[in-house]
C-alpha cells in the first residue's frame, strides 16, 4: 500500500489494517488512559482479536467507500491515527477523526495526516465538507481543527455521553472552496 513521509521527523502516514492488529492493540494498551480522556475509542478493545475485529470494520468501510483508518507511526512504531468515521461520496461529507498515544503528542502528527488526508477527500475524492467533532475539554483535539483552519459551526450540548458525564461535543468543518485558501 502507501507509506506518506509527514516530514522529516520518522513521521508516516499509512493504512491501519487488520493484519496490524497485535501492533494496534500494543499501542492502544500504551495510550488507554490519554485516548479515553473524551472519547469511547479503543477503550473495549483488550485482545487481539477485537482489536483485529475493530480493523476489519474499517477495512469493510473502505470496501464500501463509507470510512478508513490510517495509523500514524513514528520512527517505525505506530503512535496514533486518523479516521475517516464517516465518508459519503455521494453527499460529499466526511468527518474525520483522531487519537494519539501521550508520548506522541505535541509534534504536530496528527495535522500534518490530517492535511494529507483532507487534501485527498477534497482534491482526488470531490467531497465537498469534512467534518471534525471534538469534546469541548478536548482542546488538543480543537487546536487541530483550528490549525486546520476548520470553522467552529457549533456546541451540540451535552449530547455524549460518556463515563457518567454528558460532553458537549463541538462541531467544526472546512469546505472544499475554502481549504485551498486556508491552507496558503
Amino acid at each position: 500500500m502507501y507509506a506518506r513521509t509527514l516530514g522529516d521527523d520518522g513521521a508516516e502516514l499509512r493504512p491501519l489494517e487488520s493484519w496490524h492488529a497485535e501492533e494496534f492493540l500494543a499501542h492502544l494498551d500504551r495510550g488507554r488512559a490519554f485516548i479515553g480522556q473524551h472519547v469511547s475509542f479503543g477503550t473495549g478493545l483488550h485482545d487481539v482479536e477485537a482489536a483485529r475485529v475493530m480493523l476489519r470494520s474499517y477495512a469493510d468501510k473502505r470496501a464500501a467507500d463509507s470510512g478508513s483508518m490510517h495509523g500514524l507511526w513514528l520512527d517505525g512504531r505506530l503512535v496514533g491515527g486518523l479516521l475517516f468515521r464517516l465518508f459519503d461520496a455521494e453527499s460529499g461529507n466526511c468527518e474525520l477523526g483522531c487519537w494519539l498515544e501521550p508520548d506522541a503528542a505535541g509534534r504536530g502528527l496528527v495535522t500534518r495526516g490530517a492535511r494529507v488526508l483532507i487534501d485527498w477527500a477534497f482534491h482526488d475524492r470531490g467531497m465537498h465538507r469534512v467534518e471534525w467533532v471534538a469534546s469541548s475539554a478536548n482542546k488538543p483535539s480543537l487546536r487541530v481543527a483550528e490549525r486546520l483552519g476548520m470553522r467552529r459551526e457549533g456546541v451540540l450540548r451535552e449530547s455524549y455521553p460518556y463515563r457518567d458525564v454528558r460532553h458537549d461535543m463541538e462541531m467544526w468543518s472546512v469546505l472544499a472552496p475554502e481549504w485551498g485558501t486556508r491552507q496558503a
